[in-house]
């Protein structure tokens, strides 16, 4: 995920709270839509749906923490 903020990545993980939690949050969801969808058949499971849309929701706010923290340092 975001591989051109690899590094800030690594920095925010280790001085901010917020994005260390939302990181892993994101990356237990990751796990378990996986788990999830190696378990179901074809077919549209709205559990997985909301998964999918909450690991989104995440990401959209790592992403604005990153560009933030990238402008403060530029």
């Amino acid at each position: 995920m975001f591989p051109e903020y690899r590094e800030l990545i690594t920095h925010l993980k280790s001085v901010n709270p917020r994005f260390l939690s939302l990181f892993n949050k994101h990356h237990q969801l990751d796990s378990e839509i996986m788990r999830r969808e190696g378990k179901k058949g074809n077919g549209f499971d709205l559990n997985i749906a909301l998964l999918k849309k909450e690991k989104l929701r995440l990401k959209d706010a790592l992403y604005q923490m990153l560009k933030h923290a990238s402008q403060q340092t530029a």
